[in-house]
């Protein structure tokens, strides 16, 4: 039976990647920082904190996984603005211990290290859709430590041989998400007005944005046919390869919704830097996997909308 490791296995995308690995007959563990992740399926769970460089070698010696799914991170681009360091040291620190513990295996695992489309920064109509051989322009601390990270990859590949290849993943929504992104925000609050709490308003950040936003599960299907089939050393785009303003998936999720709800617009919710379009070319990863889409947005919307009312 193939082994996968999931370091971050108890967070949004990770749980969506272990039932589906465990779908599809691996052995899963996963990993969490604070505690072993809890309620996700899976064969192992364990804690880990990926700042520790001997804990995170002694994890792999012990699992001595196939596959090794790098999805622990600091992953809010607006947090990172508030904790710059913290961002640093999980993102690039913790990949440095990852990769420097893997090479000195007898039988290192291949390794995807996911990656975002923030690293693309802001880009014009021109360079729309995107291509991978886009060269990066950060715009905020997240993106720099996610091209640090790629970049890192790149170099113990070609210096040690080791099995890398790496995501640059678009926006990926879907039910479990936090309220830190903006589609998952929208549902929480839309559901917490119609619990009838405080006034039917819905307070919003910058609406005029164009995303590529994908379903997670669409995703995580990604995430494992790049691991079978992609090529070492190589960057691949993850997304559905279509722009929508975050407008029109507001007014998709309000559609949803029994309540009349007035929007208002919050200026704290802006970003410092915000790109106004973002859309992936994903020929590289179409052509790699046969990988398309296959869940509809306004599916993805539902679920999440209903999501929250279940949890709030």
């Amino acid at each position: 039976m193939k082994r996968a490791l999931i370091l971050g296995g108890g967070g949004f995308v990770g749980r969506y990647l272990a039932a589906r690995l465990r779908r599809e007959g691996w052995h899963v563990t996963v990993t969490g920082s604070r505690a072993a992740p809890e309620g996700v399926d899976c064969d192992e769970s364990a804690v880990l904190d990926i700042l520790d460089g001997e804990a995170v070698a002694a994890l792999l010696e012990r699992c001595a996984p196939d596959a090794l799914f790098h999805l622990a991170a600091q992953s809010s681009a607006a947090l990172s603005w508030k904790e710059p360091a913290l961002t640093v040291d999980v993102n690039i620190k913790g990949t440095v211990h990852l990769l420097e513990a893997a090479r000195k295996m007898a039988k290192p695992p291949r390794i995807l290290l996911v990656g975002s489309s923030e690293e693309y920064g802001s880009v014009t109509e021109a360079e729309c859709p995107i291509r991978e051989e886009q060269t990066p322009r950060p715009g905020n601390i997240y993106a720099a430590s996610k091209v640090c990270q790629e970049m890192i990859g790149s170099l113990y590949a070609r210096a040690y041989g080791l099995d890398v290849l790496c995501t640059r993943s678009f926006n990926h929504i879907g039910p479990g998400q936090a309220a830190d992104f903006v589609i998952s925000d929208f549902c929480r609050q839309t559901a917490l007005l119609e619990k009838g709490e405080g006034e039917a308003v819905i307070r919003v950040g910058n609406l005029s944005a164009r995303r590529d936003f994908t379903d997670v599960r669409d995703v995580v299907r990604a995430y494992v046919l790049l691991m079978e089939k992609g090529e070492t050393g190589a960057v691949y785009n993850v997304g559905r390869g279509e722009a929508v303003a975050v407008r029109e998936m507001l007014d998709m999720i309000l559609s949803l919704s029994p309540r009349e709800i007035r929007v208002e617009v919050d200026e704290s919710r802006f970003r410092p830097i915000d790109a106004p379009l973002n859309v992936a070319d994903t020929r590289r990863l179409r052509e790699a996997t046969g990988w398309t889409p296959e869940i509809p947005l306004r599916d993805t919307v539902r679920d999440t909308l209903n999501f929250w009312r279940k949890n709030i």
